[in-house]
């Protein structure tokens, strides 16, 4: 059982002993529950057929929910992203999930993602701007080029800002972080 945890991503060989012995001390009925619960969600969460996400239904909550602004797609590489912009409840339009980021060196090109559907879904669509919500890092940067490019002939395409994080100390900022930072400066 410990070499199963330790199979997740994150999880070390100390957390994985704990999870482990965790699970020993449960209820039989508890353990039963949480190994139907996995193999229901195994079994019964795929893609939204519109933005990629995880759901067990055809489409997403966020898809159909009317309140979301259909005219603003936040481009994210998965669902941790959108989960994470979700959390911060600032975000009210629709997403679409790429699956990754373009990497040459893992062999990973625009053709393994969803970025064809990408361009699908916006070309036919009335959509006033795109924000690419990609880590700033190669990989990230190469992605939104790369869609930036393919979008910008049917719609405006942002990119979300980069910076400093809340209660930060300016002397122990690296170098690239501050360079971002003074670019994507604000009026006060």
């Amino acid at each position: 059982m410990i070499e199963h945890f330790e199979r997740f991503p994150g999880i070390g060989p100390r957390t994985a002993q704990r999870l482990a012995l965790f699970i020993l001390k449960q209820p039989e009925k508890n353990i039963k529950d949480f190994s139907e619960a996995l193999l229901e969600a195994h079994h019964n969460v795929g893609h939204c057929k519109t933005c990629f996400n995880l759901t067990s239904e055809d489409e997403c909550n966020i898809c159909v929910n009317p309140e979301r602004n259909r005219r603003i797609i936040c481009v994210v590489a998965d669902t941790r992203d959108l989960l994470a912009l979700e959390r911060a409840r600032e975000f009210k339009g629709l997403y679409h999930v790429i699956g990754g980021l373009i990497s040459p060196m893992d062999s990973v090109g625009p053709e393994l993602l969803e970025i064809k559907s990408l361009v699908e879904r916006v070309s036919k669509s009335d959509i006033d701007e795109i924000i690419l919500a990609l880590t700033p890092s190669v990989e990230g940067d190469t992605t939104s080029l790369y869609i930036g490019k393919l979008l910008s002939p049917f719609t405006k395409v942002t990119r979300i800002a980069y910076g400093l994080p809340m209660g930060s100390e300016l002397e122990y900022v690296d170098e690239i972080t501050l360079a971002r930072a003074l670019e994507g400066r604000t009026i006060v």
